[in-house]
């Protein structure tokens, strides 16, 4: 029997709405544990063998079914900073979602702009942006879910060839200033892009390993591998990555669509193990977990640690 994954990726500060199936299903979970780095973790449930993770930056390369003139790759997401009293940091809605269009415009000036310089931009899936170098790195980076609100500094990318990409990363700040990509969005009053993100680099043409299992959901990593529509008639492994906040009304369609019948499966014995994580927590159950029907329900927010809630 296998393991189904579930990982709440939602951006932006959650709302405080209840949302009672999920909060049922926290009650009686298993002891929670640490969810850190969570794609790695999830890799696991559908790797074929001992195979680890590939960089995020590589399989989301594949994914676009784009070929790039490089030796090594980095996913670069856009994010909006603002300068604080102590340094600058990054809003909890610091992270933007652009569209093909803008992912273009970008993609193509940044190709002019920077051709000397060994850097090229590329278009991935939708509007996701890689950036494609002609050496291999040694470089530490931070997922951008995990940069401070108070201070990047300390999320800066480490290592030996951490300079080469901080001095990258600096060149795109002041590029992206008075962008007409970044004055078209100040008109239609959207945050103006302050850099691009650098981070889950990889080599360009290194292969994928197996997996045995299915995917579902929007992640630079596991778009790379086989997804589903809509929860398998036999599941076996799978990771679903979900993009909503719990109690919104695109989670109730979550719950129809994966969570119930993930659980229909796990009390039946289809499922050997469930699990879900947030932030750096994770919880699991096993079939004998739902029988706690004695332990009292708490708000969703209160459990999974998310932080600062508004109304």
């Amino acid at each position: 029997m296998s393991t189904v994954y579930f990982r709440i990726a939602a951006r932006g500060p959650p709302v405080r709405h209840r949302a009672p199936a999920l909060e049922r299903l926290l009650a009686r979970a298993d002891a929670v544990t640490s969810a850190t780095p969570w794609r790695a973790e999830a890799f696991r449930v559908i790797a074929a063998g001992p195979a680890a993770a590939p960089a995020v930056a590589t399989a989301a390369l594949r994914a676009s079914h784009v070929s790039a003139a490089g030796a090594w790759v980095l996913i670069a997401t856009p994010v909006h900073f603002i300068a604080g009293m102590s340094g600058v940091g990054m809003p909890a809605d610091g992270i933007l979602d652009l569209g093909a269009p803008e992912a273009d415009a970008l993609a193509a000036d940044f190709n002019q702009r920077f051709c000397d310089g060994g850097a090229r931009l590329i278009r991935g899936e939708g509007g996701l942006l890689l950036c494609a170098l002609q050496s291999r790195l040694d470089v530490a980076t931070t997922v951008p879910e995990q940069i401070p609100e108070a201070d990047i500094w300390d999320a800066l990318p480490s290592g030996p060839d951490a300079g080469r990409v901080r001095r990258l990363m600096s060149e795109i700040e002041m590029w992206l200033f008075e962008h007409p990509v970044n004055e078209d969005r100040r008109a239609r009053g959207l945050r103006p892009i302050s850099g691009l993100w650098l981070w889950g680099g990889g080599e360009a043409d290194a292969p994928l390993p197996d997996v045995q299992g299915w995917t579902a959901g929007e992640d630079p990593l596991f778009a790379a591998f086989a997804r589903r529509v809509r929860y398998p008639d036999h599941p076996g492994a799978g990771v679903v990555v979900i993009a909503h906040w719990p109690g919104t009304s695109e989670w109730r369609e979550v719950e129809t669509q994966w969570l119930s019948p993930a659980f229909a499966d796990l009390k039946s014995g289809g499922l050997r193990r469930i699990e879900l994580s947030v932030a750096e927590r994770r919880f699991s159950w096993r079939a004998r977990s739902l029988r706690r029907f004695w332990r009292s329900i708490r708000p969703w927010w209160e459990d999974l640690d998310v932080g600062e809630t508004v109304k």
